[in-house]
């Protein structure tokens, strides 16, 4: 059965008539997005320090947040985590996932570095994608300057930002950062990595469970063309080759659509030889991860991820 708290926020969300995110232009989206993690998220934990940065891109100037968990020392070298948050290319940025980087940062005693990537439908496929290269090369050659160990430094994200990990680290791994170590890790959160939508979890959740079909045409069709989908930048399951790639933390969600595609894509870095672990929440839906003020299982997921990064 589905979490009764997630139920109860469903239920919730249907008795006020909140519509969904394919009833909106993308600029309402957001707002809406933005507006609603004061509901959801608890409050932000401190951090000995958080700072907004700039840090140069294809496009301009890429906006980034620095994190320094609490108990770490000023001068102090610390592994880092590169984080994409989620919202399908379209929507979130650096406040809606502030909560979850602060919890990440001082669970792990790792710094977080949050990027800010362009997003559709004003920036398509491969905008995102460029934005979260170039922010996690930066972090490996500017790793000294930051306070940061760059043979400790993963990446990772939620939903759109775990796609943005999985390709990023194909990239990496085909064309290595020069003098910089391979990348610690990948934490995979609930992540898309099949664009076309064809497994048994799409069909199963993809209505009724916030993340519905309506919802997931509207991102991909603001993010890609539908002849991108199956290349391996928008769709990592399809890559030729997960060979020699970081280990990996994988997410899931039993009442998600990308439920199946997520552990595929762990299946085959496993099959690949890569380390790998998976854990599914059975009773969650897609995005619960940050909803820990009304879902009690989403502090949980947290925690198990700052574990598994430290």
């Amino acid at each position: 059965m589905l979490d009764p708290q997630a139920q109860a926020l469903l239920s919730l969300m249907k008795e006020r008539g909140v519509p969904s995110t394919h009833e909106l232009s993308p600029t309402e989206a957001r707002r809406a997005y933005r507006e609603r993690r004061t509901y959801t998220q608890p409050a932000p934990p401190e951090v000995a320090s958080a700072r907004d940065l700039r840090v140069p891109g294809p496009a301009g100037p890429i906006p980034v947040r620095l994190y320094r968990p609490m108990g770490s020392r000023a001068g102090e070298v610390l592994p880092g985590l590169v984080y994409f948050h989620g919202g399908g290319w379209v929507i979130g940025d650096l406040d809606t996932h502030d909560v979850l980087c602060r919890e990440l940062c001082n669970g792990s005693g790792c710094a977080v570095i949050a990027v800010d990537y362009r997003l559709g439908p004003e920036h398509r496929f491969p905008a995102a994608i460029e934005d979260a290269e170039a922010a996690t090369r930066w972090a490996l050659r500017e790793a000294a300057a930051l306070g940061l160990d760059p043979s400790r430094l993963a990446i990772g994200g939620d939903s759109a930002g775990g796609n943005l990990t999985a390709v990023v680290s194909l990239l990496l791994r085909d064309r290595p950062e020069p003098g910089a170590r391979s990348l610690a890790a990948q934490l995979l959160i609930y992540p898309s990595t099949d664009m076309r939508g064809q497994t048994a979890s799409h069909r199963q959740n993809g209505q009724g469970f916030l993340l519905t079909r309506e919802v997931i045409d509207y991102f991909q069709g603001h993010y890609a063309d539908l002849d991108q989908y199956g290349h391996w930048r928008a769709s990592p399951l399809l890559a030729d080759s997960h060979a020699n790639l970081p280990p990996a933390f994988v997410i899931t969600a039993g009442y998600d659509p990308l439920c199946d595609e997520g552990e595929a894509y762990a299946d085959r870095l496993s099959l690949a030889g890569v380390p790998t672990q998976v854990l599914r929440f059975p009773r969650q839906l897609h995005g619960f991860i940050t909803m820990g003020r009304v879902i009690d299982e989403a502090n949980t997921a947290v925690a198990l991820c700052a574990r598994a990064l430290r």
